[in-house]
């Protein structure tokens, strides 16, 4: 019999999981190789063949993306499937261009080849693009969940960035020890660690079908805390989808995103309460016109800093979430927010400090100007990280970051955390909500 040969394009997420559902024991395909982007240093790298099963013995190569017209060639390919998240249409077009052009066939896999059915109610978290608040929306329907007497597990879109899959299987995060066993990147740590402060339970890793049946065995209800703006790896009873009226507009025209505009049951437009209202109205309107069954909730995401009164006629540091700022392409998170609300004196330019990899990440998205994003993918970018924010001349940093970045970097100035969290009214909507819930998916099981 001959064999389809595949290349998945990906970024250590869901082409992983495209594979492993989809293609991993199908003896008319052969995956060839991923290619890697988005996160650095994950080419180079196999999937090993403890992950790839029995008919790939050796694993599968991961090379780089800009390698792959030549590959498609190399490898006499017919298939090509795009499985990574958060790019706008005419990005994704593009590469199906270079795709065809090179002679194979340019493929999107979508939910009914890709989404896990589970034995426990589900209810997905997603988003149009990242840094729309959607872990915090998870984090609150966890907790109102728990609240109310059930028992509830978390798992979270996979981020296995270190070289060594093998460990990376399938793991569960409820302890700070947890984060140092798994050796766990900063950008890991920003959705673990909000959960371990709550004595949650999140699970995460690669191989989504062992994840969910141990999750299964210890929760009455699934909550799937996407990441990116990806869909969903699991059939869900219901769906929330998060919407920025600060990148109004970004409902509509960013993949995979628009998949979760378009299958909501809710759609939240949230940080209502810092976004200019014709903006908000903008996003409105295009959901509307395209889900009009889906019931929009206008949220408020409230924002603190600890010791928030230092901050006052201080020239700071702002450090924002990573993937928000790059390439979820936000100017500005959560950490300028609370800067200019507790009245800073200079939010300083970071790049004139910017060392090694920083400095390359500000090279590449020139839309950054005074906030520091947090990369740390890896142990030398987490040392860059330290280093530019040690060579800053500022009084303190002020962090956007979920995370406290003195457990994994040692700065040599005060960092003043920022929060950030469901305000009260979107709470309660979001109780409502989980009562109907309640009602229709888990009572009649």
């Amino acid at each position: 019999m001959d064999r389809r040969r595949v290349i998945i394009m990906g970024a250590a997420g869901r082409d992983f999981h495209n594979f492993n559902v989809y293609f991993r024991d199908k003896e008319e395909y052969e995956v060839v190789a991923f290619t890697a982007t988005q996160i650095p240093d994950i080419s180079g790298r196999r999937y090993p063949s403890e992950l790839a099963g029995s008919l790939y013995p050796n694993g599968i190569p991961i090379y780089p993306e800009e390698n792959l017209s030549k590959l498609i060639k190399e490898y006499n390919v017919d298939d090509v499937v795009f499985a990574y998240s958060d790019v706008p249409y005419d990005y994704v077009m593009e590469k199906s261009a270079i795709v065809n052009a090179a002679g194979a066939n340019f493929i999107l896999l979508g939910p009914k080849s890709t989404m896990i059915k589970s034995r426990k109610p589900v209810i997905a978290i997603c988003a149009v693009r990242t840094g729309c608040g959607k872990s915090q929306v998870s984090r609150a329907v966890f907790k109102i969940l728990r609240e109310k007497g059930f028992k509830v597990a978390s798992i979270r879109h996979p981020m296995p960035y270190d070289p060594d899959l093998t460990t990376q299987i399938s793991q569960r995060f409820a302890s700070y020890e947890d984060l140092d066993r798994y050796n766990c990147t900063i950008e890991e740590r920003e959705e673990y660690e909000p959960y371990i402060n709550m004595d949650g339970i999140i699970y995460a890793g690669v191989d989504y079908g062992r994840i969910l049946r141990e999750a299964e065995e210890e929760a009455d209800i699934i909550i799937w805390d996407g990441g990116n703006n990806d869909f969903s790896f699991y059939k869900h009873d219901m769906l929330i989808t998060l919407a920025d009226p600060h990148r109004p507009g970004h409902e509509l025209s960013y993949y995979p995103g628009s998949v979760n505009t378009l299958s909501a049951d809710i759609i939240i437009i949230n940080k209502v309460n810092t976004a200019r209202r014709e903006d908000i109205e903008k996003v409105r309107s295009n959901i509307e016109k395209v889900n009009p069954s889906a019931r929009i909730i206008e949220g408020i995401s409230t924002v603190f800093a600890e010791d928030g009164d230092k901050i006052r006629d201080k020239r700071v540091l702002v450090i924002e979430d990573g993937p928000t700022v790059t390439h979820g392409s936000m100017p500005y998170g959560a950490g300028t927010v609370a800067a200019n609300e507790y009245h800073a004196k200079e939010i300083v330019d970071p790049r004139p400090f910017a060392v090694g990899s920083i400095k390359e990440t500000f090279e590449k998205y020139k839309h950054l100007l005074k906030v520091l994003p947090a990369m740390g993918y890896g142990r030398k970018q987490m040392q860059d990280l330290e280093e530019t924010i040690n060579r800053a001349d500022v009084d303190l940093v002020v962090s956007g970051t979920p995370i406290d970045l003195n457990r994994v970097i040692k700065p040599n100035k005060p960092i003043i955390r920022v929060r950030y969290d469901v305000g009260e009214e979107t709470l309660k909507q979001l109780r409502e909500i989980v009562d109907e819930f309640i009602d229709k998916h888990v009572i009649k099981r």
